[in-house]
């Protein structure tokens, strides 16, 4: 790249890295706000809050490259015009595909950013977040006691925790036990610890009683005790190796693998997981598109003092246009894996229109001037 493609490509190259850097930002924020609960109501230590957080950046990024892309050429060369840098660059002989040519080269790189992430970085990521999310969920020693309200769990044993000092540290406790209908038995105690074994986990009651009713003769029980341990009967483990995995989960070889027609648990899903795998292979294609379809329209036409306001918004109403109809298209194909092709028809169309438009339709335009120009010259003279 000379001097004036290498300026304007670091323009449009930081611009692009702001806007993605802002926009992942505020929706990872956004996003993060679901798993506070989980931290403030529920013991989930910070650090799995984090690395929950983080788990989930690759598939927004996937989403907001080629927007930060297309908004970063618009940007930048909206700029150059009004800062009339284009109008020397064209009076130099520079065409509009070789104005271009930076932007392009940007788009190209965000494309192949985005296969990184779509074949390798978005599976990895979306499966470690699936298991994680699923451990959290199956440990009721860190997740499932809230406090100030009782807590049912599906062994008939309903708990109630006054108050939560960090992971696994109650105050107020109170715990019915119903597994024997004939002779239910209710703990009290002052405070207690929340402990995971092997066999489940288990509530280390402190400073407390005792209660149990027989309900054959009506006669009660009443123990007090310094420390007891209760058995939650609840299993809590890894993540099980039958899970079904999602789409978003699945590597792009695994999603294209004719067995998974035949598989039982995933034949039934199959239309949506064909989808998915090319879904990624289109969707990098988009910036591309979205790129040379804003700076065709940008840089069409002659220079207008009023601004360039319609072209700018004529390329956002265009882009949000084509990303529609790729996500109807997407949503229809997994239930119809016959129109499949569509996608790829929806992401070359801007592709070919926007080349030709900068290409091939802008050089004819420029030598029909050209032409123009001696005619109208003779035509002053005389």
């Amino acid at each position: 790249m000379n001097s004036i493609s290498t300026y304007i490509f670091r323009q449009t190259a930081f611009v692009m890295i702001f806007v993605t850097v802002v926009l992942s930002f505020v929706i990872w924020l956004t996003q993060s706000l679901r798993f506070v609960d989980m931290v403030v109501n529920r013991g989930l230590p910070i650090t799995e809050f984090l690395w929950l957080a983080m788990l989930i950046t690759p598939r927004f990024i996937t989403l907001i490259l080629p927007f930060a892309c297309v908004i970063a050429a618009v940007y930048v060369y909206n700029r150059l015009i009004a800062d009339r840098e284009l109008i020397v660059l064209r009076a130099a002989g520079y065409s509009n595909f070789r104005l271009a040519r930076p932007a392009i080269r940007l788009a190209l790189v965000t494309a192949l950013v985005a296969y990184a992430l779509n074949i390798y970085l978005l599976p990895v990521s979306f499966r470690e977040f699936s298991d994680l999310r699923y451990s959290i969920s199956s440990d009721y020693s860190s997740m499932l006691l809230q406090e100030g309200t009782f807590n049912t769990l599906p062994s008939k044993i309903t708990i109630f925790v006054r108050e939560r000092h960090g992971a696994g540290v109650l105050n107020g406790i109170l715990v019915h036990d119903g597994r024997d209908p004939d002779e239910p038995v209710t703990y009290l105690a002052h405070e207690g610890r929340l402990i995971s074994t092997e066999s489940g986990p288990r509530l280390v009651l402190i400073e407390g009683n005792r209660q149990q009713i027989n309900r054959k003769d009506g006669s009660i029980s009443f123990l007090q005790f310094e420390k007891q341990t209760f058995d939650m009967n609840i299993t809590s483990g890894p993540v099980p190796a039958g899970r079904k995995r999602k789409p978003e989960e699945m590597f792009l070889w695994e999603l294209f693998d004719p067995a998974l027609r035949a598989d039982e648990h995933y034949g039934k899903s199959y239309e949506k997981y064909r989808a998915e795998g090319h879904s990624r292979l289109v969707s990098p294609l988009l910036s591309l598109g979205f790129v040379l379809m804003g700076l065709s329209v940008l840089l069409s036409g002659d220079f207008s003092r009023r601004g360039q306001n319609w072209r700018i918004f004529s390329t956002a109403l265009l882009v949000v246009i084509f990303y529609s109809i790729s996500i109807s298209i997407f949503n229809i194909a997994s239930d119809d894996i016959r129109l499949i092709p569509l996608l790829y028809v929806n992401v070359s169309l801007p592709i070919l229109v926007g080349y030709y438009a900068i290409g091939p339709a802008s050089r004819r335009k420029r030598l029909g001037k050209n032409r123009g120009a001696p005619i109208a010259n003779a035509a002053a003279d005389e």
